[in-house]
């Protein structure tokens, strides 16, 4: 099910009211991706202060990679909590199938927001360390926002997954937040 709703269009109040309002999407996730955008955009300023077209053509590719995230996040998540209330009347083993099956794609968008957040990561650790001086705690500033929102995204692809004992992609989170947090460390925070 998708939202009725934009949140790319919003204005910035509208959507910190619309993230308030929420009954589960949009969510954590999408705030996450929301912050992520953020510090790609920032990481994208720091760059062109710096003179550095090629890290600020990267830097504008991962903002971009960023941003749909706030809405593909909302909209699989509001998708599986839908399914999760239209099977309540099924056989628990039909029912169990069908969530596990629906919330294991809800992982898919915070996995994507923590592979992401490392990359954005490691491109502010870049600039911090070689960029021009006037914008180097903007960079650390982008490095420590992406390295936050690479942990938060364990939680949420955990969660997710919470059907399937021992799923990679738990795993392979974790290792993008421990090498978000290694660039932010870096930068400098």
């Amino acid at each position: 099910m998708a939202s009725s709703r934009d949140y790319l269009d919003l204005t910035l109040a509208d959507w910190l009211d619309e993230l308030s309002q929420s009954r589960g999407a949009p969510g954590g996730g999408s705030a996450l991706a929301f912050a992520l955008a953020t510090a790609a955009a920032v990481v994208a300023m720091a760059a062109r202060v710096s003179e550095d077209g090629g890290l600020a053509a990267q830097a504008d590719a991962l903002c971009a990679r960023a941003a749909p995230l706030v809405q593909i996040d909302a909209d699989t998540y509001d998708a599986a909590l839908a399914v999760r209330d239209a099977t309540e009347e099924m056989k628990a083993e039909q029912r169990d199938w069908e969530i596990g099956r629906v919330f294991a794609q809800a992982a898919e968008p915070p996995l994507e927001i923590a592979r992401t957040a490392a990359d954005v990561a490691e491109l502010a650790a870049q600039l911090a360390e070689a960029g021009d001086p006037r914008v180097h705690a903007d960079a650390i500033a982008a490095a420590a926002l992406a390295a936050g929102v690479a942990r938060g995204a364990v939680a949420l692809v955990a969660v997710n997954l919470t059907a399937l004992d021992g799923d990679p992609r738990v795993a392979e989170a974790q290792q993008l937040a421990d090498s978000a947090w290694q660039s932010a460390r870096r930068a400098g925070c």
